[in-house]
């Protein structure tokens, strides 16, 4: 079954919407990838570096999360490198007792966060120090393609994965 990336609408003039969308878009195609595959397969690595498909989509949350709520909010987050054991630099797990249904709640939960956020606060505001930053916080703007960025890259990396793994064919 292939079915296409289902893009905002090109009708909006709006910065923040469309990217809101594009953010929505993605949670959604990932969500669809990751649930495509059998239980196994959610916890089996298909590449050397030894990455999940639900390892993956878990960095996904938290690095969203760790962007817009940590980052640009400056909002106390109880572990923000939960998806890599507390080390920033470190592989991406997910604990035995995670399920994929919490991967995606938690997911579509922090993206409800994002587009809050977005609805309500100028691309051009500074993220607050004191959360992840200290000294030179970007702009909202910066952040937001940042995290646009990593969807895409890994996006594309998961449906590699979940093709070779037998999952969910198309964009």
């Amino acid at each position: 079954m292939t079915e296409a990336f289902a893009e905002p609408e090109p009708s909006t003039g709006d910065p923040a919407e469309l990217i809101a969308g594009y953010l929505d878009a993605y949670r959604v195609a990932v969500v669809r990838k990751l649930m495509s595959l059998d239980v196994d397969d959610l916890r089996r690595s298909v590449v050397p570096t030894g990455w999940t498909p639900l390892g993956l989509v878990w960095h996904l949350a938290h690095m969203e999360r760790r962007w817009f709520q940590w980052g640009f909010a400056g909002e106390d987050v109880q572990d923000p490198w939960a998806d890599s054991d507390g080390d920033p630099d470190g592989g991406w797990t997910v604990p035995e007792a995670v399920t994929a249904a919490d991967v995606t709640a938690m997911l579509m939960t922090v993206g409800a966060a994002t587009t809050a956020l977005l609805r309500q606060t100028p691309l051009s505001t500074v993220a607050a120090t004191g959360g992840r930053f200290d000294d030179d916080p970007p702009a909202l703007a910066w952040i937001c393609f940042h995290v646009l960025q990593e969807y895409a890259r890994h996006a594309g990396h998961l449906d590699v994965a979940v093709e070779i793994a037998g999952g969910h064919r198309g964009e």
